[in-house]
């Protein structure tokens, strides 16, 4: 009996300490930055491209790093909101897709990552989405019309958010979860989530105030992002919402999809934009 109260203790132990855990470090296990490092890697340079170093400002002072990359007859601009970890040098495969498809990319990093100033939070990296929506509104001079916000894994949730005040011509939301809480409970159903989950990233009450076609792409092998988050996303958005599914794990579906990733992004845009 001893052994078994010794045991149901212990057990309790763990749980209380892995809940708290989680509760009071959940910045820093979901913004990566270092991960695979902060360092850029590569730049647009290597693959021969026409690019500009970008520093726009954003909210507290803090300066934040990109790049306004060229397509060769380009056709419109995508803003590209990467994911919680890496930093912009990681994202040249998707720059290269994009570009093909005749768009001009603006991708950049948020606070605390790459070149980018500051430290990552969830405040700060919505005030540094609505940044560069702005700037390119408003330096680059870009229509609506002519403007995508394109937002993959985490970044979906900010390219969403960054939609409501500002929006674009189109929506894409790529990997993207419902809510931060809806991770958890996929993740943790044994804990109370909704009383642990600090964080918000609400993409599903997001979509419900953008006032743009959407674009909801997403991998039923997904093995972080269950496949169920693209179908809550898609009944939470109140414009017209479409869907691609593709194949291949939560980092490179894009790739592994190949053919039909580009061709369901150049039937969308052909739709809605181009």
């Amino acid at each position: 009996m001893r052994l078994l109260l010794s045991l149901a203790l212990a057990a309790g132990l763990v749980y209380v300490g892995f809940g708290a855990l989680l509760f009071l470090a959940q910045e820093r296990l979901v913004h990566l930055p270092q991960v695979p490092t902060r360092e850029l890697q590569a730049s647009p340079a290597d693959r021969g491209w026409d690019y500009q170093d970008l520093a726009i400002p954003s909210a507290g002072g803090i300066t934040l790093h990109g790049w306004h990359v060229a397509a060769d007859r380009p056709r419109g601009v995508v803003v590209f909101f990467h994911g919680n970890a890496g930093n912009i040098s990681h994202r040249l495969d998707t720059i290269a897709i994009l570009r093909d498809l005749g768009l001009d990319v603006v991708i950049f990093d948020y606070r605390g990552y790459g070149r980018s100033e500051g430290s990552a939070h969830e405040r700060g990296l919505h005030e540094d989405a609505r940044a560069v929506a702005r700037w390119v509104r408003d330096e680059l001079n870009v229509p609506r019309e002519l403007t995508i916000f394109h937002g993959r894994s985490l970044g979906g949730a900010l390219a969403a958010s960054a939609a409501r005040q500002i929006p674009p011509g189109a929506l894409i939301l790529e990997s993207t979860f419902s809510s931060a809480e809806a991770v958890a409970r996929d993740l943790y159903p044994f804990y109370p989530t909704r009383w642990l989950t600090r964080l918000e990233y609400a993409t599903a009450d997001y979509l419900a105030e953008v006032d743009a076609p959407t674009l909801i792409i997403h991998s039923r092998n997904d093995e972080i992002i269950p496949y169920h988050h693209a179908e809550d996303l898609r009944a939470a958005a109140s414009a017209s919402a479409e869907r691609l599914t593709i194949r291949g794990d939560h980092n490179t579906g894009f790739l592994t999809s190949g053919d039909r990733y580009r061709a369901g992004l150049q039937h969308f845009l052909e739709q809605h934009l181009l």
